[in-house]
């Protein structure tokens, strides 16, 4: 782990405390802070996690994703160093780039905008403005035309930097939600589709589309990621780790060429250069190389550790993978690989939007893009844990913290003070997001609730025995929803749902689902929907004979467990988020106040406000210290502690 910063001590009130008599000291030290009072801890999670990268001459333009705001930063090659920054002020991040002469295009997320970067100028200008959720993918036609690749649902829009005008080429295969991979030539756009597999030629000049996946491999996932030549065109497809090469003559006489390192699942980027296809693969993050000519595979190498390399780009006879916060570099001439950072070579680190928060008493762990950030309760020292992932969820159980992370449904290991975390187990089952942590005293296990890759039917749950090292995966748990809450007692685990399956899929369930699941038998015992309307169960909690929980819609509902019917419910918040029972009073958030309510009169009051937390994805979270006297979550990008009494 490498120290990030220092904050100041807080010495201050033990010098005073030692100058004053006997009994005011113990006065001055014991005093409790007011219920709600804010402790700013600084930046919550700092990164410099990268989205898409272009070269224009010796330089390579990266872009950020999840900073505020976000930056294309300029590395220069010849220099070795990162020598300017471009503010990208609007949307959450940058999926998507290309270039025409020596201007860079930006797409961003949330909202979905696009800038020009003006490498000769230095001017950034936003050109266009759309109403979809994602741009994930840009390129550009041979006569300087921009092409889209949008989702939600997947369409296809083409920008002409000429005129300023935009033009809708409308689904490319209608009803799927993603177009995740686009390029473009003289006469044609190639969209590749998710979350079903499709590879369609969009005509240019009329509109008219065609499917190029052949009907063999139209059960696959997507085609996330794409690059064609003059001759050939190759695709990347989910979740097999396949990539197809066809030749734009003949689509027919194509070839499905199989990553070959364990456990592969995705093709994330592609570059057909040179009579080879380059490729790189997840979760192991192996490079690999396809010789159109001879049918050959190769395995070039494992740049960094599972880490997934976003684009891959040719610049004088060497070969240019972008990854989270770095670039590799390949020369084919030699088979050299190196790997250079890009924050040590000057890139932006900047606060992030944090995923996840949790404290162990002594440290407060803070997810994010490829890590952690650990801070200090003691020493307000900050550190990074690096992981390849995003850790969703944590909880620790003697001593140790258990981390899930996205993607593949990872669940790590960590203890304070070790460098790294280690990796336990994968959910497997087509399971990508986790979603909670709950530990059963009883049982021993450590369950862990997953999300479906995008486009798959049917979360799972999973169960880890510290003692045994043994790792169980049971998928279906709740037919055709995903478990997103979860809370244990004796040997029984009480689930909340969500409506929505793998993403892409549309949902075929309406209203999620409170179930009780036996550890020892794997068997759920009953289900039941508590609030009608709720798309999710954003967390559960218990009381002594009660079970509480919390909407998407920010209704907190009481649960009786010997009736099995609803008691009373509460509008509390604007939305979903953590919810903690301490006796006879129970804190939750929606982001914004953080809220005490009184179960006896089932009525709630804020006690924060005011807190705009940036969560990614607008989930809001909060940690409870395990001393049961403090609350962690975030102003704005910030870890902040909350006082609290746990009284009514």
């Amino acid at each position: 782990m490498i120290p990030r910063r220092r904050f100041l001590q807080a010495a201050a009130a033990t010098t005073v405390a030692a100058s004053l008599p006997a009994t005011a000291a113990q006065a001055a030290t014991t005093t409790v802070p007011a219920e709600g009072t804010l402790t700013d801890l600084g930046p919550a999670s700092v990164a410099s996690p990268l989205g898409n990268a272009e070269f224009v001459g010796g330089i390579l333009y990266a872009g950020s994703r999840g900073l505020s705001p976000n930056v294309v930063g300029a590395y220069d090659l010849a220099k070795d160093s990162v020598t300017a920054h471009f503010d990208i002020p609007t949307g959450i991040g940058v999926w998507a780039m290309c270039k025409t002469g020596t201007d860079v295009y930006v797409g961003t997320h949330s909202k979905s905008d696009l800038y020009k970067l003006d490498t000769l100028t230095g001017t950034v200008t936003k050109v266009a403005s759309y109403p979809d959720h994602f741009i994930w993918t840009l390129a550009a036609s041979p006569d300087g035309k921009i092409y889209l690749g949008t989702s939600e649902p997947g369409k296809v829009k083409e920008y002409d930097p000429a005129t300023g005008a935009s033009r809708d080429l409308g689904e490319a295969a209608p009803g799927e939600a993603y177009v995740r991979s686009i390029q473009a030539d003289d006469t044609h756009v190639y969209a590749g589709v998710g979350a079903n597999a499709h590879l369609i030629a969009i005509d240019r000049a009329t509109g008219e589309k065609k499917e190029l996946l052949p009907a063999a491999l139209a059960d696959r996932d997507w085609v996330s990621s794409m690059h064609i030549s003059d001759t050939h065109i190759a695709g990347g497809m989910n979740s097999l780790a396949e990539l197809v090469v066809m030749e734009k003559a003949d689509p027919a006489g194509y070839k499905v060429v199989k990553a070959t390192a364990p456990g592969e699942k995705y093709i994330v980027s592609v570059l057909i250069h040179d009579g080879y296809v380059y490729f790189a693969g997840r979760p192991s993050g192996t490079f690999y190389r396809y010789s159109l000519a001879s049918g050959e595979l190769e395995v070039l190498g494992v740049p960094y550790f599972e880490a997934a390399t976003h684009r891959i780009l040719a610049h004088e006879g060497r070969i240019y993978g972008v990854q989270d916060n770095a670039v590799f570099v390949y020369d084919p001439a030699t088979g050299a690989l190196e790997y250079r950072n890009l924050v040590q070579r000057g890139f932006n680190a900047a606060p992030e939007e944090p995923m996840s928060v949790h404290s162990d008493g002594k440290i407060v762990y803070v997810g994010g893009k490829s890590g952690a950030d650990i801070h200090d309760l003691a020493t307000g020292k900050v550190t990074r844990l690096g992981i390849p992932g995003e850790p969703k969820t944590m909880i620790t159980v003697k001593g140790t913290t258990y981390l899930g992370v996205y993607t593949q449904a990872a669940l790590y290991s960590h203890r304070a003070g070790d460098a790294e975390p280690k990796l336990l187990a994968r959910a497997g089952n087509d399971q990508d997001r986790p979603r909670d942590l709950a530990y059963d005293a009883r049982t021993g296990l450590i369950v862990m609730p997953s999300q479906p890759e995008p486009g798959e039917m049917n979360g799972a749950l999973s169960f880890y025995s510290p003692r045994t090292g043994s790792f169980v995966t049971q998928r279906p748990v709740v037919e055709r929803q995903t478990v997103y809450s979860v809370v244990t007692r004796h040997g029984t685990a009480f689930l909340g749902t969500l409506t929505q399956e793998g993403l892409g899929l549309p949902p075929v369930t309406t209203t999620a689902r409170l179930a009780a699941y036996d550890l020892a038998k794997r068997k759920l015992l009953w289900e039941l929907e508590p609030v009608a309307g709720a798309r999710y169960i954003s967390a559960l909690a218990l009381g002594p004979i009660t079970l509480y929980g919390m909407t998407n819609t920010g209704v907190v509902f009481e649960f009786d467990l010997l009736r099995k019917k609803v008691a009373r419910t509460l509008k509390v918040g604007a939305k979903g988020g953590d919810l903690f029972v301490l006796g006879r009073v129970a804190y939750c958030t929606d982001g914004d106040k953080v809220y005490k309510i009184d179960l006896v009169s089932f009525t709630a009051k804020p006690i924060v406000e005011g807190l705009a937390g940036q969560w990614f994805g607008g989930e809001p979270k909060l940690a409870l210290d395990p001393s049961r006297r403090a609350l962690y979550g975030v102003k704005g990008r910030n870890l902040v502690r909350i006082d609290i009494n746990g009284r009514r």
